[in-house]
């Protein structure tokens, strides 16, 4: 594990081949953009649909300001009677979401309900009998054994790592003793000895040290509680995410081990769209994922059965589509769509994503 070969790129083309009407070899990835709504803004889309779930970074805001257009769009939205859901994939707690809604200008109160990865790991850490979703049975049978085995190995952000997982009742442990191994970050590694490596003081340390403890707890079939299933950060060289750390465990341990030890909570897994949609009883087909990450965003909407809705001017593939679309989003967002597609090793598991709308922003 390296900075430079975090995120492995296996590009494995895996789909067949069959005849367009006028005798040209296609592949399925060559027609996945064909049935693609090319829409300006979302007012279509609301007639169409009642709840939307919503990602916040990319989508709405850039992580310091809101994206032009998106508080009028989200006005329209409730003015119309829509339930607005966020689905954050953020290892924080949803309190910290509302945190930077009030101090980006969005009222929170105009969401219906706020979900977060972090929130919803913490919850099954913690023991939450009142988690509307499926747990992880292997965390819990870990936990029948008492206070004494809740001992968990952190990957984390640096921020709040500690009173995260004491505050619901875990206790930092060396890799060697740890029950549990958490990735909610990339930036620390604690094992409550007090010694947190930091990716910023030594990268080189930092990785090796991952990298080292990775091999002990493959070595140990220590399960993996991945809060945050990015696997890239929407920064300049997208950097990696706790994601990228899951796929690294996984690359560790024996074939067929990596659906049992490791686990994923958020987009595009199972549990947070139970959560966003039980409030509202709502059948997924009148819900609308609207997101502009292929893996997370528009991966779990299509699996679910929601329409997917593409922002791609904004967010992570932004300055890819419009390099390879020449400063047109629209081709771009063609070739980036079907680079996707012909990758192994990504959340879609096999399936040829094909969103449902594709907008330059989220916007009315």
């Amino acid at each position: 594990w390296t900075s430079t070969d975090s995120i492995r790129d296996r590009t494995m083309p895996r789909s067949g081949v069959f005849m367009s009407a006028g005798g040209t070899a296609e592949t399925k990835e060559d027609t996945a953009s064909a049935n693609m709504r090319y829409l300006t803004g979302i007012e279509d889309v609301a007639k169409e649909h009642e709840v939307f779930l919503l990602d916040m970074w990319g989508v709405m805001h850039d992580g310091s300001t809101p994206y032009e257009g998106v508080l009028e769009t989200l006005k329209k939205l409730k003015d119309a009677g829509k339930k607005l859901v966020i689905l954050s994939n953020s290892s924080k707690r949803r309190d910290n979401s509302v945190k930077m809604l009030n101090k980006l200008g969005f009222d929170p109160n105009d969401f219906d309900q706020i979900i977060t990865s972090g929130e919803i790991a913490f919850r099954m850490l913690a023991g939450d009998e009142t988690l509307e979703c499926e747990t992880w049975s292997t965390l819990s049978e870990i936990m029948k054994d008492g206070d004494d085995s809740r001992k968990v190995f952190v990957f984390g952000s640096g921020n709040e790592d500690e009173e995260y997982c004491t505050s619901s009742g875990w206790t930092l442990s060396p890799i060697e003793e740890a029950n549990l191994i958490l990735a909610r970050g990339t930036f620390t590694i604690n094992d409550g000895t007090g010694n947190i490596v930091k990716k910023t003081n030594d990268e080189d340390e930092y990785f090796r040290v991952l990298q080292k403890s990775l091999e002990v707890a493959a070595s140990r079939k220590i399960p993996m509680l991945v809060s945050n299933p990015d696997k890239v950060r929407p920064d300049k060289g997208l950097p990696p995410m706790p994601g990228a750390i899951g796929d690294a465990y996984e690359n560790e341990l024996e074939d067929g081990e990596g659906k049992n030890l490791v686990k994923r909570i958020g987009k595009p897994f199972k549990e947070v769209y139970d959560l966003a949609l039980c409030d509202h009883q709502s059948d997924p087909s009148i819900a609308c994922m609207v997101g502009d990450a292929l893996e997370t965003d528009v991966t779990g909407g299509s699996r679910v059965g929601c329409t997917t809705v593409w922002v791609v001017k904004d967010g992570i593939h932004g300055p890819a589509i419009m390099e390879k679309g020449n400063g047109s989003h629209e081709p771009g967002s063609v070739d980036v769509l079907k680079e996707f597609n012909v990758k192994d090793g990504t959340y879609a598991e096999g399936s040829i994503l094909s969103p449902n709308v594709c907008l330059p922003h989220f916007r009315w």
